[in-house]
Protein backbone atom coordinates (compact mmCIF):
# COMPACT_ATOMS: atom_id res chain seq x y z
CA UNK A 1 0.00 0.00 0.00
CA UNK A 2 1.39 3.76 -0.47
CA UNK A 3 1.68 6.52 1.66
CA UNK A 4 -0.01 6.49 5.02
CA UNK A 5 -2.40 9.13 6.42
CA UNK A 6 -1.77 11.54 8.52
CA UNK A 7 -2.91 10.54 12.01
CA UNK A 8 -2.63 10.75 15.80
CA UNK A 9 0.22 8.12 15.34
CA UNK A 10 2.57 10.28 14.00
CA UNK A 11 1.79 13.05 15.48
CA UNK A 12 3.12 11.72 18.65
CA UNK A 13 6.60 11.40 17.16
CA UNK A 14 7.27 14.71 18.51
CA UNK A 15 7.10 13.13 21.84
CA UNK A 16 10.04 10.94 21.22
CA UNK A 17 12.23 14.45 22.28
CA UNK A 18 10.26 14.75 24.68
CA UNK A 19 11.18 11.34 26.29
CA UNK A 20 15.31 12.39 25.52
CA UNK A 21 14.66 15.21 27.62
CA UNK A 22 12.82 13.09 30.27
CA UNK A 23 15.63 10.57 29.98
CA UNK A 24 18.76 13.08 30.43
CA UNK A 25 17.00 15.23 33.06
CA UNK A 26 16.29 11.66 35.29
CA UNK A 27 19.86 10.86 34.81
CA UNK A 28 21.12 13.59 36.09
CA UNK A 29 19.30 12.71 39.73
CA UNK A 30 21.47 9.18 39.55
CA UNK A 31 24.42 8.60 42.15
CA UNK A 32 27.90 9.47 41.18
CA UNK A 33 29.19 6.23 43.43
CA UNK A 34 28.10 3.43 44.43
CA UNK A 35 28.40 0.56 47.16
CA UNK A 36 28.00 -3.32 46.57
CA UNK A 37 25.81 -3.51 48.90
CA UNK A 38 23.53 -1.18 46.56
CA UNK A 39 23.92 -3.65 43.90
CA UNK A 40 24.41 -7.18 45.96
CA UNK A 41 20.27 -7.46 46.47
CA UNK A 42 18.63 -6.11 43.34
CA UNK A 43 14.58 -6.03 43.25
CA UNK A 44 13.06 -8.95 41.30
CA UNK A 45 11.20 -7.47 38.27
CA UNK A 46 8.41 -8.20 36.31
CA UNK A 47 8.88 -10.36 32.97
CA UNK A 48 7.86 -8.15 29.83
CA UNK A 49 5.18 -8.38 28.30
CA UNK A 50 5.39 -8.37 24.54
CA UNK A 51 2.48 -8.59 21.59
CA UNK A 52 2.90 -12.76 21.50
CA UNK A 53 1.93 -13.18 24.88
CA UNK A 54 -0.91 -10.98 24.55
CA UNK A 55 -1.93 -12.91 21.15
CA UNK A 56 -1.48 -16.91 23.04
CA UNK A 57 -3.49 -15.69 25.84
CA UNK A 58 -6.78 -15.13 24.02
CA UNK A 59 -5.75 -18.26 21.94
CA UNK A 60 -5.84 -21.68 23.01
CA UNK A 61 -5.59 -22.85 26.18
CA UNK A 62 -2.29 -24.88 25.42
CA UNK A 63 -1.11 -21.52 24.12
CA UNK A 64 -2.23 -19.79 27.03
CA UNK A 65 -0.73 -21.83 29.95
CA UNK A 66 2.76 -21.39 28.47
CA UNK A 67 2.66 -17.53 29.41
CA UNK A 68 4.68 -16.40 32.83
CA UNK A 69 2.00 -16.26 34.96
CA UNK A 70 2.55 -13.29 36.46
CA UNK A 71 2.27 -11.60 32.88
CA UNK A 72 -0.73 -13.57 32.06
CA UNK A 73 -2.58 -12.42 35.40
CA UNK A 74 -1.95 -8.78 34.60
CA UNK A 75 -3.04 -8.97 31.13
CA UNK A 76 -6.12 -10.80 31.96
CA UNK A 77 -6.64 -7.46 34.35
CA UNK A 78 -6.66 -5.39 31.03
CA UNK A 79 -8.93 -7.45 28.57
CA UNK A 80 -12.47 -5.94 28.64
CA UNK A 81 -14.31 -8.57 26.21
CA UNK A 82 -17.68 -7.77 24.20
CA UNK A 83 -18.42 -10.83 23.68
CA UNK A 84 -17.75 -13.59 26.80
CA UNK A 85 -14.14 -15.13 26.04
CA UNK A 86 -15.10 -19.37 24.99
CA UNK A 87 -11.60 -20.50 24.44
CA UNK A 88 -13.09 -24.28 24.83
CA UNK A 89 -15.75 -24.15 22.56
CA UNK A 90 -14.97 -26.25 19.42
CA UNK A 91 -17.44 -25.37 16.96
CA UNK A 92 -20.86 -23.99 16.17
CA UNK A 93 -23.48 -25.82 18.36
CA UNK A 94 -26.47 -26.61 16.27
CA UNK A 95 -28.36 -26.40 12.59
CA UNK A 96 -30.13 -23.16 13.94
CA UNK A 97 -26.77 -21.92 14.69
CA UNK A 98 -25.26 -22.31 10.79
CA UNK A 99 -28.85 -20.80 9.91
CA UNK A 100 -27.84 -17.38 12.04
CA UNK A 101 -24.71 -17.49 10.59
CA UNK A 102 -26.24 -17.51 7.16
CA UNK A 103 -28.74 -15.00 7.78
CA UNK A 104 -25.90 -12.03 8.39
CA UNK A 105 -26.79 -10.78 4.66
CA UNK A 106 -30.52 -10.03 6.41
CA UNK A 107 -30.97 -6.18 6.90
CA UNK A 108 -31.59 -7.35 10.40
CA UNK A 109 -29.59 -4.17 12.35
CA UNK A 110 -27.72 -4.98 15.40
CA UNK A 111 -30.25 -3.72 17.78
CA UNK A 112 -32.51 -6.09 16.24
CA UNK A 113 -30.59 -9.04 17.53
CA UNK A 114 -30.43 -10.83 20.44
CA UNK A 115 -27.42 -10.70 22.95
CA UNK A 116 -27.33 -14.43 22.10
CA UNK A 117 -27.52 -14.39 18.19
CA UNK A 118 -24.46 -11.18 18.53
CA UNK A 119 -22.50 -13.97 20.62
CA UNK A 120 -22.93 -16.64 18.07
CA UNK A 121 -21.70 -14.69 15.31
CA UNK A 122 -19.05 -13.07 16.93
CA UNK A 123 -17.44 -16.54 18.34
CA UNK A 124 -18.70 -18.42 15.39
CA UNK A 125 -18.98 -16.38 12.13
CA UNK A 126 -20.54 -16.77 8.51
CA UNK A 127 -19.16 -19.81 6.58
CA UNK A 128 -16.56 -17.28 4.03
CA UNK A 129 -15.56 -15.90 7.38
CA UNK A 130 -14.41 -19.30 8.29
CA UNK A 131 -12.79 -19.97 5.38
CA UNK A 132 -11.10 -16.65 5.33
CA UNK A 133 -9.17 -17.69 8.72
CA UNK A 134 -8.30 -20.87 7.08
CA UNK A 135 -6.63 -19.75 4.38
CA UNK A 136 -4.72 -17.23 6.40
CA UNK A 137 -2.92 -19.93 8.51
CA UNK A 138 -2.86 -22.68 5.68
CA UNK A 139 -0.77 -19.82 3.81
CA UNK A 140 1.36 -19.47 6.89
CA UNK A 141 0.88 -15.95 7.26
CA UNK A 142 1.01 -14.93 3.96
CA UNK A 143 -0.94 -11.36 3.09
CA UNK A 144 -1.15 -12.06 -0.69
CA UNK A 145 -3.53 -15.13 0.34
CA UNK A 146 -5.92 -12.59 1.80
CA UNK A 147 -5.40 -10.15 -0.98
CA UNK A 148 -6.41 -12.81 -3.81
CA UNK A 149 -9.91 -12.64 -2.00
CA UNK A 150 -10.28 -9.39 -3.47
CA UNK A 151 -12.47 -7.82 -5.85
CA UNK A 152 -9.67 -6.06 -8.28
CA UNK A 153 -12.39 -3.24 -8.63
CA UNK A 154 -10.94 -0.05 -7.60
CA UNK A 155 -13.28 1.80 -5.59
CA UNK A 156 -12.20 5.68 -5.43
CA UNK A 157 -12.80 7.02 -2.19
CA UNK A 158 -15.06 10.01 -2.11
CA UNK A 159 -15.49 12.81 -0.01
CA UNK A 160 -16.13 11.56 3.77
CA UNK A 161 -18.14 14.10 6.22
CA UNK A 162 -15.97 17.25 4.17
CA UNK A 163 -12.98 15.52 4.68
CA UNK A 164 -11.73 16.78 1.69
CA UNK A 165 -13.16 20.48 2.11
CA UNK A 166 -10.41 20.18 4.72
CA UNK A 167 -7.49 18.57 2.98
CA UNK A 168 -8.15 15.68 4.52
CA UNK A 169 -6.73 12.50 3.68
CA UNK A 170 -8.57 9.60 5.99
CA UNK A 171 -7.14 6.49 3.78
CA UNK A 172 -3.56 4.98 2.77
CA UNK A 173 -4.74 5.17 -1.08
CA UNK A 174 -7.43 7.40 -2.63
CA UNK A 175 -9.17 4.34 -3.81
CA UNK A 176 -9.73 1.19 -2.18
CA UNK A 177 -11.81 -2.49 -2.78
CA UNK A 178 -13.91 -5.01 -1.39
CA UNK A 179 -13.61 -8.94 -0.48
CA UNK A 180 -15.12 -10.44 -3.65
CA UNK A 181 -17.94 -12.48 -1.53
CA UNK A 182 -20.41 -9.98 0.03
CA UNK A 183 -20.79 -11.47 3.16
CA UNK A 184 -17.28 -11.11 4.10
CA UNK A 185 -17.64 -7.43 3.91
CA UNK A 186 -21.23 -7.59 5.30
CA UNK A 187 -18.91 -9.21 8.33
CA UNK A 188 -16.79 -6.70 8.51
CA UNK A 189 -19.89 -4.09 8.95
CA UNK A 190 -20.94 -6.29 11.55
CA UNK A 191 -17.83 -6.07 13.63
CA UNK A 192 -17.82 -2.10 13.21
CA UNK A 193 -21.40 -1.95 14.87
CA UNK A 194 -20.60 -4.87 17.91
CA UNK A 195 -18.12 -2.44 18.76
CA UNK A 196 -20.40 0.86 18.49
CA UNK A 197 -23.25 -0.76 20.16
CA UNK A 198 -21.53 -2.79 23.06
CA UNK A 199 -18.69 -0.67 23.79
CA UNK A 200 -20.65 1.64 26.36
CA UNK A 201 -21.51 -1.30 28.39
CA UNK A 202 -17.34 -1.08 28.93
CA UNK A 203 -17.10 2.26 29.72
CA UNK A 204 -16.19 3.31 25.65
CA UNK A 205 -18.34 5.51 24.19
CA UNK A 206 -17.61 5.94 19.99
CA UNK A 207 -19.44 7.47 17.07
CA UNK A 208 -19.17 5.72 13.41
CA UNK A 209 -17.48 8.92 12.09
CA UNK A 210 -14.13 9.89 10.54
CA UNK A 211 -13.10 11.28 13.48
CA UNK A 212 -13.50 8.35 16.09
CA UNK A 213 -14.33 4.99 15.11
CA UNK A 214 -14.49 4.29 11.25
CA UNK A 215 -10.57 1.63 10.53
CA UNK A 216 -8.91 -0.82 11.86
CA UNK A 217 -5.97 -3.03 10.66
CA UNK A 218 -6.27 -6.52 9.24
CA UNK A 219 -2.91 -8.38 10.47
CA UNK A 220 -1.87 -12.21 10.26
CA UNK A 221 -0.64 -12.79 13.83
CA UNK A 222 2.78 -13.43 14.18
CA UNK A 223 3.75 -17.14 14.43
CA UNK A 224 0.15 -18.35 13.63
CA UNK A 225 -1.57 -17.17 10.89
CA UNK A 226 -4.45 -16.35 12.83
CA UNK A 227 -6.62 -13.24 11.18
CA UNK A 228 -7.34 -10.52 12.97
CA UNK A 229 -8.41 -6.83 13.14
CA UNK A 230 -6.98 -4.14 15.34
CA UNK A 231 -9.40 -1.68 15.48
CA UNK A 232 -8.69 2.07 16.51
CA UNK A 233 -11.34 4.64 18.33
CA UNK A 234 -10.97 7.95 19.39
CA UNK A 235 -8.76 8.69 16.03
CA UNK A 236 -8.72 12.84 16.13
CA UNK A 237 -9.40 13.84 19.71
CA UNK A 238 -10.04 17.44 19.74
CA UNK A 239 -7.47 19.79 20.57
CA UNK A 240 -6.95 21.20 24.14
CA UNK A 241 -4.21 22.80 25.78
CA UNK A 242 -4.29 21.12 28.67
CA UNK A 243 -5.87 17.55 28.10
CA UNK A 244 -4.85 17.44 24.80
CA UNK A 245 -2.09 19.74 23.25
CA UNK A 246 -1.30 18.58 19.99
CA UNK A 247 -2.17 19.12 16.52
CA UNK A 248 -2.69 15.82 14.39
CA UNK A 249 -3.02 17.51 11.10
CA UNK A 250 -6.41 18.66 8.83
CA UNK A 251 -8.12 15.46 9.65
CA UNK A 252 -8.53 17.02 13.01
CA UNK A 253 -10.76 19.62 11.98
CA UNK A 254 -13.94 20.12 12.86
CA UNK A 255 -13.66 16.90 15.53
CA UNK A 256 -15.75 16.69 19.01
CA UNK A 257 -13.55 13.67 20.24
CA UNK A 258 -12.90 14.98 23.65
CA UNK A 259 -9.57 13.60 24.89
CA UNK A 260 -10.65 11.69 28.35
CA UNK A 261 -10.24 8.49 30.07
CA UNK A 262 -12.34 6.25 27.28
CA UNK A 263 -8.40 6.89 25.42
CA UNK A 264 -7.69 4.17 27.41
CA UNK A 265 -9.82 1.62 25.30
CA UNK A 266 -8.77 2.70 21.94
CA UNK A 267 -7.33 -0.53 20.80
CA UNK A 268 -10.30 -3.03 20.03
CA UNK A 269 -8.85 -6.60 18.78
CA UNK A 270 -10.99 -8.87 17.17
CA UNK A 271 -9.43 -12.33 16.33
CA UNK A 272 -11.15 -15.01 14.16
CA UNK A 273 -11.50 -18.74 15.26
CA UNK A 274 -8.61 -20.50 15.11
CA UNK A 275 -8.07 -23.56 12.64
CA UNK A 276 -6.45 -26.73 14.57
CA UNK A 277 -3.31 -28.14 12.78
CA UNK A 278 -3.70 -31.66 13.56
CA UNK A 279 -7.95 -31.97 12.59
CA UNK A 280 -10.33 -30.10 10.50
CA UNK A 281 -11.91 -28.75 13.61
CA UNK A 282 -11.39 -25.85 15.48
CA UNK A 283 -9.23 -24.82 17.68
CA UNK A 284 -10.40 -21.75 19.71
CA UNK A 285 -13.58 -19.36 18.99
CA UNK A 286 -13.63 -16.02 17.80
CA UNK A 287 -12.79 -13.08 20.03
CA UNK A 288 -13.59 -9.42 20.08
CA UNK A 289 -11.88 -7.31 23.48
CA UNK A 290 -11.03 -3.94 24.11
CA UNK A 291 -7.60 -3.57 25.44
CA UNK A 292 -7.39 -1.21 28.35
CA UNK A 293 -3.74 0.84 28.02
CA UNK A 294 -4.43 2.25 31.49
CA UNK A 295 -1.19 4.02 32.77
CA UNK A 296 0.38 1.90 35.39
CA UNK A 297 -0.98 -1.10 33.79
CA UNK A 298 1.30 -3.71 31.69
CA UNK A 299 -0.06 -2.71 28.39
CA UNK A 300 0.35 0.89 28.74
CA UNK A 301 3.41 -0.45 30.09
CA UNK A 302 4.85 -2.80 27.77
CA UNK A 303 2.73 -2.54 24.40
CA UNK A 304 2.33 1.17 23.81
CA UNK A 305 5.17 2.71 22.54
CA UNK A 306 6.52 5.12 24.47
CA UNK A 307 6.11 8.10 21.92
CA UNK A 308 2.85 7.19 21.45
CA UNK A 309 1.67 6.53 24.79
CA UNK A 310 -0.64 9.85 25.46
CA UNK A 311 -2.20 8.39 22.01
CA UNK A 312 -2.30 5.07 23.96
CA UNK A 313 -1.87 3.26 20.31
CA UNK A 314 -0.84 0.00 19.84
CA UNK A 315 0.29 -0.79 16.65
CA UNK A 316 -0.81 -3.19 14.08
CA UNK A 317 2.44 -4.61 12.68
CA UNK A 318 3.67 -5.26 16.07
CA UNK A 319 0.65 -8.10 16.18
CA UNK A 320 1.81 -9.78 12.67
CA UNK A 321 1.96 -9.56 9.00
CA UNK A 322 -0.26 -6.68 7.87
CA UNK A 323 -2.64 -7.17 5.55
CA UNK A 324 -4.58 -4.14 4.76
CA UNK A 325 -6.88 -1.29 6.10
CA UNK A 326 -10.47 -2.03 6.70
CA UNK A 327 -12.22 1.31 6.81
CA UNK A 328 -16.03 1.94 7.06
CA UNK A 329 -17.32 5.44 6.02
CA UNK A 330 -19.98 7.62 6.02
CA UNK A 331 -20.46 9.18 2.15
CA UNK A 332 -23.64 9.91 2.53
CA UNK A 333 -25.28 13.71 2.73
CA UNK A 334 -28.24 14.17 4.87
CA UNK A 335 -28.91 9.92 4.39
CA UNK A 336 -26.09 7.93 6.18
CA UNK A 337 -24.25 5.89 3.97
CA UNK A 338 -21.96 3.77 5.39
CA UNK A 339 -19.78 1.72 2.91
CA UNK A 340 -16.46 -0.52 3.24
CA UNK A 341 -13.13 0.29 1.63
CA UNK A 342 -9.87 -2.24 1.63
CA UNK A 343 -7.22 -0.27 1.21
Amino acid sequence: MSKPSLSIRFAFVLSLSLASSYTSHSYSHCPSSFSLSSVSSPKPTTPKATPSDLLSLLGTPQQASSIDPTVAKELKSCLKFLVPFSPTRLGPESAATTSLRRGLMSSKSIGNRSCGEVNELLWWPPEPVMELAHIAVDSGGDPGAIHRALHPTMIPVPDVEESKENRCELTRTPYGRRFINEELNAYLIFLFEVVAARGPSIGLNVSLTRFDLFHGHMFLATNSGRLGILFHAKEYPMYDKEAFPYNTGYCQIGTNVIYDDSMNLRNILWLAPMPSNSTKAWSTAGVLVVLDARPGGIIYRDLIPEYVNYARTIYEEDLGEVVADVNYLNIGGAAPDYQIFIC
